[in-house]
């Protein structure tokens, strides 16, 4: 609560005071007011516009609007999760007829809680033209990145570069031109705190609502390894510009996340933890199911609870999406999100993640990377660390273990079998789609809860395995084995922006659909 009212007062006072004239202050000072001048001692009228980003890259608040700026699109599309309640007479993103009334709302939490308030500092910033507050320039820009890189990942092209001018802040940019700025942003971020983490500077812990408290280091720490994250991502579309980005991150003495996670501190229940919980909108993923009890994984414990049906006997049961469901009652007693989403804080990378990413770095054969079994195996460690879980040593020597087939509880027609027999102890003499299987299938285990990037990376690789919907009601947009690639563009920004709608529609590989691949969303072989 006290953070709610923080953020609160923060944003009210940053309205007020972005909306006086110098002659109303004047005349309308009240002397039990805090004043401009002591807002400005610590920085407060800066640092008031960071809770709203802090909030909204994953919105944690109402949990109505996580589950419509993620719940019911990553979470569901990377086979985390799925919604046992059939929204709309089913006929929903669950089977693919998408939903514009929910599917604007990462696009609004982003231009609404994210855009605004970083273009709010950059404007101060530039105004002032002090060089000692240039830290919270870089904080903005790297928070601007974790969040806008997720957008760009729904829609494709958006509206970033040229959003610092009313005349121009409409216009798009390719997803191509979002990326190299995106580089430009963290890379500037991770030289410039340099001297400032190395000095010792802590103004900002003032504002940090993430465990980092202010320190610079884990921040330029998290921006190289954001910047990794982001140099994979296009590895299949401009290799060139992937390997010198993942080799700036690797030569970097800014570092990786190793042992710490970057966690924000919210304040507010995990809004999943209200999803399935209290609402029971949200159950285990048939894919899930599949990988986790097929490969006898002891982070299921985390991840989920049993199965509340008397009629499965405590076990872990997952519900495939996109099948034919009448109502909540049929698998809504399927299993819930475990103790992982427990507590007030949202998780937007994993130590575990980057060890993946390095992983794969040096199975491409990028310099520095390290050796891709060593990386693997210490991302699996990180994780099972992570999560409190035992037995790394002979859960990373299992070398016979797959996933399981599915079986539908109570519809045989929804049965399918795991198209892969991929295994968990590492396989360094295998193909590169063989190693590169294993790195991003525990990779996907290990970033859960944050279907988002799953969901990207099963796009960008097609792994791990997720398996196609029984109910397709895109009407022939979304093709059932390629699956859903994107989001369209949201109906706000169509009916009041439609001329640079029109030329961000351009910027894709097809029409303004969800089977249309996003520009690194590139079909055929990894390698």
């Amino acid at each position: 609560m006290k953070k709610l009212i923080k953020y609160t007062i923060a944003s009210a006072l940053a309205i007020t005071l972005g909306s006086c004239t110098d002659n109303f202050e004047t005349i309308n000072s009240n002397p039990h007011e805090i004043t401009d001048a002591q807002l400005k001692q610590q920085n407060y009228h800066i640092g008031a516009s960071f809770a709203p980003m802090f909030l909204n890259v994953f919105n944690v608040t109402p949990a109505w609007n996580y589950q419509l700026q993620q719940g019911l699109m990553g979470d569901v599309f990377s086979g985390y999760m799925t919604a046992p309640t059939p929204f709309a007479g089913n006929v929903n993103n669950q089977t693919y007829a998408l939903v514009d009334g929910w599917n604007g709302f990462p696009w609004a939490d982003a231009y609404t809680s994210v855009m605004p308030f970083a273009l709010e500092i950059k404007t101060i910033l530039d105004e002032e033209q002090n060089p000692e507050s240039e830290t919270y320039r870089f904080i903005a820009n790297i928070i601007k990145v974790a969040a806008m890189h997720r957008v760009s990942d729904i829609y494709g092209p958006i509206r970033y570069t040229k959003y610092d001018a009313i005349a121009t802040t409409g216009i798009y940019d390719s997803q191509e031109v979002a990326y190299t700025a995106f580089f430009n942003d963290l890379t500037t971020a991770i030289d410039g705190l340099e001297s400032f983490a190395a000095s010792g500077d802590k103004k900002f812990s003032l504002f940090d609502m993430s465990t980092f408290a202010g320190d610079l280091g884990k921040w330029r720490t998290f921006a190289n390894s954001l910047r990794l994250r982001l140099a994979m991502r296009i590895v299949n579309v401009n290799p060139e510009l992937a390997k010198t980005q993942g080799e700036l991150a690797l030569a970097s003495n800014a570092g990786f996340l190793e042992v710490e996670n970057m966690v924000v501190n919210t304040g507010f229940a995990h809004p999943i933890s209200v999803i399935s919980g209290s609402w029971g909108d949200v159950r285990m993923g048939a894919e899930m199911e599949a990988i986790l009890t097929g490969f006898n994984d002891g982070r299921i414990d985390k991840y989920f609870a049993p199965a509340t049906d008397a009629n499965l006997n405590g076990v872990y049961k997952g519900v495939r999406m996109g099948i034919e469901i009448e109502a909540k009652t049929q698998y809504g007693a399927h299993s819930a999100v475990g103790a992982v989403i427990d507590g007030e804080t949202i998780q937007w990378m994993s130590a575990a993640e980057v060890f993946f990413l390095r992983a794969e770095a040096a199975l491409r054969g990028w310099a520095n990377a390290g050796t891709a079994q060593a990386n693997y195996e210490n991302g699996v460690t990180a994780s099972f660390s992570q999560h409190g879980v035992s037995g790394i040593s002979s859960y990373l020597a299992d070398d016979t273990s797959t996933p399981a087939d599915f079986v539908d509880a109570l519809n045989a027609a929804n049965n399918i079998e795991y198209a892969s027999e991929v295994k968990i102890a590492y396989n360094a003499a295998g193909s590169n789609e063989e190693q590169l299987e294993q790195i991003i299938t525990q990779k996907w285990i290990g970033m859960f809860p944050d279907g988002q990037e799953a969901w990207s990376e099963f796009r960008r690789t097609g792994y791990p395995r997720i398996f196609p919907v029984v109910v397709n009601n895109s009407g022939g947009e979304i093709d059932t084995n390629i699956q859903v690639r994107r989001i369209n563009f949201v109906d706000s920004e169509v009916n009041t922006n439609g001329a640079n709608v029109t030329t961000a529609v351009g910027y894709l590989n097809g029409p303004d659909t969800g089977g249309t691949r996003l520009w690194w969303d590139v079909s055929g072989s990894n390698f």
